[in-house]
Formats: C-alpha cells, sequence, structure tokens
C-alpha cells in the first residue's frame, strides 16, 4: 500500500502548504521587471517603453506578464494604440515609483560610502598635539568630504595605537616613533620642544638654554607608558649625555606645567600645546642647537577598508587647491 504521505500530482513542496501574501509576493519581484512595469505606466505604449529601456517589445511584455504572475493580478490592459493600467495597476505604479526612488537612493549611498563620501571615520587625536597641522587636515577632510561622520576621541599615543590594532579607532594622531608593524605611519608634522621652567628659575633669564644647563635639575613628565617612543625622543634629545633627574608624574602636559608653575621642576614640553596653555607662573624658553623636536603622524592599520581613511591620508601629501608653492 503507498504512503499517505506520498506526493501527488502537482501538490506543491514542502514547507508550501500555505500561499504567499500580498507582501511576500511584492518583496519577491526583481527590479528589473519593477522598472518595466514603472516605464510602461509612463508611456503607456509598449513600442515606447521598449526603446527607452532598450528592450525588445518581447522582452518588456515577458517582464510585464511576469510581475502580473508574480503580483496575482493584471496591471494594465493592452489594446491597439497601447495600453492603460487597471486600478490595481495604478496603484502598483505609485508604489513602484516609491520603491524604485528608495532604491536608487539607497544604492547612491552605497557607492558613496564606497568612494568614502559617505560613512562615519572614527579619529582619535592625541593629548599633546591640537591645534596646527592637525586641526587644519581634518578641517579640510570635513570640507572636502561633508557626508562623512568624523567622530572624534582624545587619548594618548599608547591608547591610541591600542585602539588602532583593536579596531576601536579608524586613523589616529599619534607621536613617533612607533614599533607596530600592523600600522602605517604618515608624517605629518614637527613640533619644537621648549623648556618650561619657574618664572623666578634662574634659567628664566635665559633666551637659550643649552643641555648642560639642566643636568641634575628635578623634572616633571607624563608617565612613559602613555607614549614611550615620545617619552624616549624627548629624552635622547634634551638630556642627551644622561642627568635626567625625573622627581614628579602628571597625567597630561597642562598639569606637568601648572607642577612646573609650583617653582620646584623643569619640564621639556611641545611648544604647540605649551604656548597654547599659557599656563601663569611659566616661562618657556628654547634650546641651543640641536633643536629637540618631536613629531606627530598619522597613523592607520596597513589593511584598513574603509575608504576615508585612505581620503584622510591621501590629504597629508596633497596641498590645499588653493595653496601657493613656497620658495
Amino acid at each position: 500500500m503507498a504512503s499517505s504521505e506520498t506526493a501527488s500530482p502537482g501538490a506543491r513542496p514542502a514547507g508550501a502548504g500555505r500561499s504567499e501574501t500580498g507582501e511576500e509576493r511584492l518583496a519577491g519581484a526583481d527590479f528589473e521587471r519593477w522598472r518595466s512595469f514603472q516605464a510602461l505606466a509612463e508611456e503607456l505604449h509598449f513600442t515606447r517603453a521598449a526603446a527607452r529601456l532598450h528592450l525588445t517589445q518581447p522582452a518588456l511584455s515577458q517582464h510585464i506578464r511576469a510581475l502580473e504572475r508574480q503580483l496575482g493580478a493584471e496591471l494594465v490592459v493592452r489594446h491597439a494604440r497601447g495600453c492603460t493600467l487597471t486600478p490595481i495597476g495604478e496603484r502598483v505604479f505609485e508604489e513602484a515609483t516609491r520603491l524604485l526612488a528608495d532604491a536608487d537612493a539607497a544604492a547612491a549611498r552605497i557607492r558613496a560610502a564606497v568612494r568614502g563620501r559617505e560613512g562615519r571615520l572614527r579619529l582619535a587625536y592625541t593629548r599633546s598635539a591640537r591645534g596646527g597641522r592637525v586641526d587644519a587636515l581634518v578641517a579640510r577632510f570635513r570640507r572636502e568630504h561633508p557626508q562623512v561622520e568624523v567622530v572624534p576621541e582624545t587619548g594618548w599615543t599608547a591608547p591610541n595605537v591600542a585602539g588602532l590594532l583593536a579596531g576601536r579607532f579608524d586613523a589616529a594622531f599619534v607621536r613617533p616613533p612607533l614599533d607596530e608593524p600592523a600600522l602605517v605611519c604618515r608624517h605629518l608634522d614637527s613640533e619644537e620642544l621648549l623648556l618650561a621652567v619657574p618664572e623666578n628659575h634662574p634659567l628664566a633669564a635665559r633666551r637659550r638654554i643649552s643641555r648642560p644647563d639642566i643636568v641634575g635639575l628635578p623634572a616633571v613628565m607624563w608617565p612613559r607608558e602613555n607614549g614611550p617612543g615620545m617619552f624616549d625622543r624627548t629624552i635622547a634629545q634634551v638630556w642627551p649625555a644622561g642627568g635626567f633627574h625625573l622627581v614628579r608624574h602628571e597625567p597630561d602636559d597642562e598639569q606637568l606645567l601648572r607642577a612646573v608653575a609650583e617653582g620646584t621642576v623643569i619640564a621639556a614640553v611641545p611648544a604647540g600645546r605649551a604656548r597654547a596653555l599659557k599656563v601663569p607662573g611659566v616661562r618657556l624658553r628654547r634650546f641651543t642647537e640641536p633643536v629637540p623636536t618631536v613629531e606627530i603622524a598619522l597613523a592607520y592599520p596597513a589593511d584598513a577598508t574603509n575608504p576615508a581613511v585612505h581620503h584622510l591620508a591621501a590629504l597629508v601629501d596633497t596641498p590645499p587647491a588653493n595653496s601657493r608653492p613656497t620658495h
């Protein structure tokens, strides 16, 4: 005896026991059919609509019939001089127009995101470098890519590097040197290091400070783990023969300068940040040659796939359109 579960001729496959809803039929129709119907509804003539779509008339007719079967409704009434829309065809035309407009807008947004014109750029600043070329670079990026949302954060170089490696940031401003093969580091600018001294310190009367003058003097610095490369580079340039006498740590440049203002310690600080803070009770003095410097760079993963990252990096070496060459 045959099993009662044996499928009879013409039976639906398993899982197809219920009929499709109108919404499911609507979603299942492909965009080529929608565009064919939109063109026909606007032209009300198969030959003109086919020419507009660069299709043969039989191909257009197939699209319309397939859409009608998909939706389960007659959309057009054909006659000798063209066609007219049925009442349901009128409604479908309205929906198709909205659907295709939304699809075209979505496609445009996706293309813009692929080209880096839209999307998000998670960008980390370093605490010791704001203003100057850093802010100018970001401002230019915002002007040239206004649809990209820049999501800023601020941290020291070491946390910024960790954020890049963990995928929390797309790009970050850092203080080189870095020892991370997975990151690209693009030089942006160099900045002079100044000596910050208390206003009543004997060195405050000097215009320039020589290295031997500061050997063994009590100094304040931020913790090395915040930016090992910059920390070591600073010490190597300012105290090349040794004599760095660290007596105090402070978390950032502002607190470091306030410690100097108290009158007992000195500090080597980047010129831009120190001059911008203008902490009372502190005098900033330049060093004798060779002038010590620290760098600021843009870092990002070598395998970065966010187009906005590459657009930002490209601006590092590309002068603004209205800039003039220097001689």
